[in-house]
C-alpha cells in the first residue's frame, strides 16, 4: 500500500477514538493488475478525551521485470493532541528496502478546527538512502539525500451527509535530478503504485468527497502527483466504500484506476476490516 492511504487510515483511527479512551484495530490488503501486494495492520488507542496514539505497519511485494521480487516494510507511529480549537500532530515513519531504497521520515502539523471547517499546515522531513542500478545490473551506485515537504490541507462538511477534503504538498530535495539521465532506473524499477520508486514525488495533490449513507460512507477520491526522478506524471482516481458488519466493526471496499507516464494503466482493488473498542 502507499504511504499515503496508511496516513489516512492512521487519521482514521484517529478520529475513531477522539472522544475517550477507545480503540481501533485495523488491517487489509491491496492487490493490483501488475501482480504487486501489499498487507497492512493499524492500531489507535485513545490517551484522553483530546490525545491519541497510532501505530501502523505494512509489507508490500512487487514483481520487478529485471530485478525479480521486490519486498519493502513500511512502519509509521503519530501522536495528535487536540487542544480545541487548535491541534498539533506529529509523527515519525520508515519506508524501504535496504537494497533499493530506505527513507526514514519525521513529520508534524497545525490545525484548526471549526465547526464544519478544519484547515491545516504540514511539515515533513525525508532522510534517503537510494541505490540506484545500471541496467546490466552489474554496478550501482549510492546516493543519500534528504528533501523537505511543505503541505496543506482542507476539509469542509458541505451537508450533513457530505464532506469534502482537499490535500496538496511540494518537496525540495537536497540533490538536483536529472530527468534523462535518470528515466532508465525509473523504468527499471517502477511497474505499478506499489513499487518503492513512487515515494519519490516532487508534488502531490489529492482531492476526496465523502458522501454518508447512514452508517454507511462512500468516497472518490481523485489524486495527482509528478515523480522527481523522471518528472513523469501519474493520476489516479479511486472509489471506496465502507458499511457496517455489526456494532463495532465495518468493512471497506476499494477499487481505482492508475494512468501513469512511468508504468502504463493500472487496476488495483482493497479490502480493509476495523474493530473498535471502547465506550
Amino acid at each position: 500500500m502507499s504511504s499515503f492511504r496508511l496516513v489516512l487510515l492512521l487519521l482514521l483511527a484517529g478520529n475513531a477514538v477522539a472522544d475517550g479512551d477507545g480503540f481501533i484495530i485495523g488491517g487489509g490488503i491491496e492487490s493490483d493488475s501488475e501482480d504487486g501486494v501489499s498487507a497492512s495492520l493499524i492500531g489507535g488507542v485513545g490517551l484522553g478525551d483530546k490525545t491519541w496514539l497510532s501505530a501502523g505497519v505494512a509489507r508490500s511485494s512487487v514483481e520487478l521485470t529485471r530485478l525479480g521480487e521486490v519486498e519493502s516494510l513500511y512502519a509509521d507511529i503519530e501522536l495528535d493532541h487536540d487542544f480545541d480549537p487548535v491541534g498539533v500532530r506529529v509523527g515519525a515513519a520508515y519506508w524501504g528496502d535496504s537494497d533499493i531504497l530506505e527513507s526514514n521520515d519525521l513529520r508534524a502539523s497545525v490545525y484548526w478546527r471549526g465547526q464544519a471547517v478544519r484547515l491545516a499546515a504540514e511539515y515533513e522531513y525525508r532522510d534517503f538512502d537510494f541505490i540506484i542500478p545500471s541496467l546490466d545490473l552489474q554496478t550501482s551506485r549510492e546516493i543519500m539525500f534528504d528533501a523537505d515537504g511543505f503541505g496543506a490541507s482542507a476539509r469542509f462538511q458541505m451537508s450533513e451527509n457530505t464532506s469534502l477534503r482537499l490535500a496538496a504538498i511540494k518537496y525540495d530535495y537536497s540533490v538536483p535530478f536529472r530527468p534523462v539521465e535518470n528515466t532508465d532506473a525509473a523504468n527499471l524499477l517502477t511497474v505499478s503504485r506499489l513499487s518503492l520508486l513512487n515515494t519519490l514525488v516532487d508534488h502531490r495533490a489529492r482531492v476526496t468527497l465523502g458522501i454518508d449513507q447512514g452508517l454507511k460512507r462512500w468516497e472518490i477520491d481523485v489524486a495527482t502527483w509528478e515523480g522527481v526522478i523522471d518528472r513523469s506524471r501519474t493520476k489516479s482516481a479511486t472509489l471506496r466504500f465502507l458499511l457496517p458488519m455489526g456494532d463495532k466493526t465495518d468493512v471497506e471496499f476499494g477499487l481505482g484506476y492508475d494512468d501513469s507516464e512511468l508504468y502504463g494503466d493500472v487496476m488495483f482493488f482493497s479490502l480493509y476490516l476495523y474493530f473498535y473498542g471502547g465506550d
